[in-house]
């Protein structure tokens, strides 16, 4: 199997949705929640419920394929004018819909209801037997509210126009500045370690942790671009066959998500992870072989979803190693190297502690 050509993308408008997300679901990110609600309450009023009703919903997430498609710089204002250039009633099949070379029942039961312009009781269960065929429980009444908006593409369209002018208007502008030279190291960076390691190597080191067993990697070409608020998670969105794009997080160890926040996310995020005794069993375990998330609930008698919430907290700490396979469930193995490195970071940060901040006696 020949390796894929390595395409590389650099664009701000990544983040612009993936901060969005991250926002709106804080605690998927190790984000604090108190923060993200202060972030969001800039908004006004009628775009703040928007979009925790369409952002929050957890169908309408980080149009990829688009932004892929956007046209240089690719940074947040760009996405804004491809949006204002877009008949309304077409934003949400534009940013939402990509079809594949074989349309789902999932595409199919969303274009129906586009079409039709409403959306029946066979259609939710439809959906939410898909979902469960993944491994997916579905809320009702999250697949309701997200078949109401593909029932009103129009009004969907205006309103995310307006929400996103307004979320651009208050934080991201600002906001863009700030992380750019950021993702500017980080694809550099990037790019240099492809030339001394295999696809597979770099994804995971850029990943921090995710191997892709077998042919997940078997495709003409791979994109990567880095995201400053996805770190340390990636998203990965195949286009087709051929061709997938891996976001990547490329937000530097030392910093902070937060602005003017001294501690560093990485430190923060390792710390509250270790502290929990059942997720230092865990590391327990997976220091000497790797295991699924249903032998780990054998060991230590627990339910499967305790144990992969538990493993969700070690993986955004970047603690733990995940290793994806087509058709088979994942396997996850201590990243030994990452403990010390955590050891490393603390022992720097209290050293420069006195230094970046005066403590009051």
């Amino acid at each position: 199997m020949a390796a894929p050509e390595l395409i590389w993308d650099l664009g701000t408008a990544y983040d612009f949705f993936v901060s969005l997300e991250v926002l709106h679901f804080p605690s998927r990110y190790g984000v604090r929640g108190v923060w993200a609600a202060g972030m969001r309450s800039r908004l006004p009023n009628a775009d703040r419920e928007f979009l925790e009703e369409s952002i929050g919903s957890m169908f309408f997430g980080v149009p990829l394929y688009w932004v892929y498609k956007l046209p240089p710089p690719k940074d947040s204002a760009t996405a804004i004018r491809a949006l204002e250039k877009t008949e309304p009633a077409r934003r949400i099949v534009d940013l939402y819909y990509h079809p594949s070379e074989e349309p789902n029942g999932w595409d199919k039961t969303l274009m129906a209801v586009l079409e039709g312009g409403e959306y029946t009781d066979e259609d939710i269960d439809t959906l939410r037997a898909l979902g469960k065929g993944k491994g997916e429980k579905i809320a009702r009444k999250d697949i309701e509210k997200m078949l109401s908006w593909w029932a009103q593409p129009q009004e969907f369209g205006e309103r995310l126009l307006k929400a996103l002018q307004a979320y651009y208007e208050v934080f991201f502008a600002e906001e863009e500045r700030r992380i750019y030279p950021a993702l500017q190291d980080a694809l550099s960076e990037a790019q240099e370690l492809a030339s001394k390691m295999t696809v597979g190597e770099l994804v995971e080191e850029l990943s921090q942790g995710v191997s892709f067993v077998g042919d997940k990697l078997d495709m003409t070409s791979l994109i990567l671009a880095p995201s400053f608020w996805s770190s340390p998670l990636i998203y990965f969105g195949g286009f087709s066959k051929d061709e997938t794009l891996i976001l990547y997080g490329g937000r530097p160890e030392d910093a902070s998500l937060i602005p003017g926040e001294a501690v560093p996310d990485s430190l923060l995020r390792a710390l509250k992870a270790l502290s929990d005794p059942t997720r230092l069993k865990i590391m327990y375990y997976l220091s000497t072989e790797s295991l699924t998330p249903t032998q780990l609930s054998h060991r230590l008698r627990l339910r499967a979803p305790t144990v992969v919430h538990h493993l969700q907290n070690l993986r955004v700490a970047g603690l733990v190693q995940v290793n994806i396979s087509e058709g088979k469930e994942r396997s996850y193995g201590a990243r030994v190297g990452a403990v010390f490195a955590t050891c490393e970071a603390l022992r720097r940060y209290l050293d420069l502690a006195p230094e970046q901040e005066s403590i009051a006696e």
